[in-house]
């Protein structure tokens, strides 16, 4: 590795110059070119792309207020039991992020009550999204098909066939500038 090259360089008085250049020199300096490259990317990406997945949030209802946004108001209604915890999970309206693991851009969990529930979920800007609401029955982190509730944004047709996940295109749903209102039916196996 201590090899010299030589390299030569032109001086102002139109006259050659030689230089010797270390490999290691010349390594180290496009290692650090290289990283230089890295940094400049990393700050070229959009500050959303950055960390905007699995960002879990609390029920702030304030930010579903007149004159706020952009944001979802979701009310889920049918909650069987107020035992376990309600989730609530919204997805970009795309089939490569609709119900993908870890693609979710908030989540609320809140524990349960009977009947109807309110969430407001912010979004990041307005678009084409998709919610996803799952009733944990037992509070086990599990899911327990029989005993556990499930809901989506436009009340798709859950069964047997589509084992729960209906396509994005039956989910999917516009939101605007400010706050959009959505309903949504808890559904149970039994």
């Amino acid at each position: 590795m201590g090899q010299k090259r030589c390299v030569s360089k032109r001086r102002s008085g139109g006259k050659r110059q030689k230089l010797k250049v270390s490999m290691k020199t010349i390594f180290a300096g496009l290692s650090a070119l290289g990283l230089a490259l890295a940094g400049a990317a990393a700050l070229s990406t959009p500050a959303a792309a950055q960390g905007e997945y699995r960002q879990k949030i609390s029920n702030d209802m304030r930010k579903c207020a007149p004159g706020k946004g952009p944001a979802v108001r979701v009310t889920v209604s049918g909650i069987k039991s107020a035992t376990g915890k309600v989730r609530v999970q919204l997805y970009r309206g795309t089939k490569a992020e609709w119900l993908a693991k870890g693609r979710w851009l908030n989540r609320i969990e809140v524990p349960a009550r009977k009947g109807n529930m309110t969430f407001c979920v912010p979004v990041p800007a307005s678009g084409s999204y998709a919610i996803a609401a799952r009733h944990d029955a037992n509070g086990n982190g599990e899911t327990d098909i029989r005993q556990d509730g499930g809901a989506m944004s436009r009340n798709p047709s859950i069964n047997i066939f589509n084992l729960g996940k209906p396509s994005v295109s039956k989910t999917r749903f516009n939101a605007g500038a400010g706050v959009s209102s959505i309903a949504i039916q808890m559904k149970y196996f039994s």
